[in-house]
């Protein structure tokens, strides 16, 4: 029997150096190459179809539906995903709005317009104070000579609750140095005046503290300092105490 092949596709042209030419009707094996059937389809995760590769539907690294707008589940980053991200102001929240009744301040070195009400600026709202203190010095002083430190510390504490309490109900929310500055303490609410209780307790917390040695002044510290970081009314302690905010009228 003899079979021919041709010659060049891997199989040898004589018959007897073909070992499957001998055997009736079996057909050799093809050769790998032009036309062999494709491998059998291994694991997932490698090769083509696997994740992150062309072809693939599962979603992968790199695959569509991972971090790329307008395809497939939005992942972390993607626009319009659940929970805002990261950093955004109160976490997706609008920020607090001043009341309605104060004006949003306006650039600085433009005045304000006349009858507007904004926040008084903790640089003015440290000058009054500094004004009021001048006032209170000279008394301050004989009391420290008379009494001594500790004893003197404490009449010195109660003389400016005095002092705060009585102009501040007196005149309408203003001390010696308020006036100076054209600063003024309403009510958080209304922008109206607080009542008497609401001044005199104001100005408990603000002074009376300063009685203690030593520990009351450095809440009177915390206490000033606390309108820097304060959002969005600036209020100190003594303010968030009574709930009231101090302005600058114009």
């Amino acid at each position: 029997m003899s079979t021919n092949h041709p010659s060049g596709y891997g199989y040898p042209t004589d018959p007897q150096q073909n070992p499957y030419a001998q055997q009736a009707g079996h057909q050799p094996p093809p050769a790998p190459g032009y036309g062999a059937p494709p491998p059998p389809p291994g694991p997932p995760g490698y090769g083509p179809g696997a994740y992150g590769q062309p072809g693939s539907t599962a979603p992968g690294y790199g695959a569509p539906g991972y971090d790329i707008p307008g395809q497939g589940t939005p992942g972390y980053g993607t626009p319009g995903y659940g929970a805002p991200g990261y950093g955004a102001p109160g976490y997706g929240q609008p920020p607090q709005a001043l009341p309605h009744w104060l004006t949003p301040a306006g650039p600085p070195g433009v005045p304000q317009a006349p009858g507007s009400r904004v926040l008084a600026p903790p640089g003015e709202r440290l000058v009054a104070r500094l004004i009021d203190l001048a006032i209170q010095l000279i008394p301050a002083v004989i009391l420290y000579a008379l009494l001594g430190e500790w004893l003197g510390n404490f009449f010195v504490g109660l003389l400016a609750f005095a002092y705060e309490a009585a102009l501040m109900v007196t005149q309408h929310g203003q001390t010696v140095g308020k006036k100076a500055m054209r600063l003024r303490v309403v009510d958080a609410a209304t922008g109206g005046r607080p009542t008497d209780s609401a001044l005199w307790g104001r100005s408990a917390v603000a002074t009376v503290p300063g009685a203690v040695y030593c520990i009351g002044w450095l809440f009177e510290m915390l206490d000033a300092a606390w309108q820097l970081w304060d959002k969005p009314l600036q209020q100190c302690l003594h303010d968030k105490a009574v709930r009231t905010v101090v302005v600058k009228e114009g």
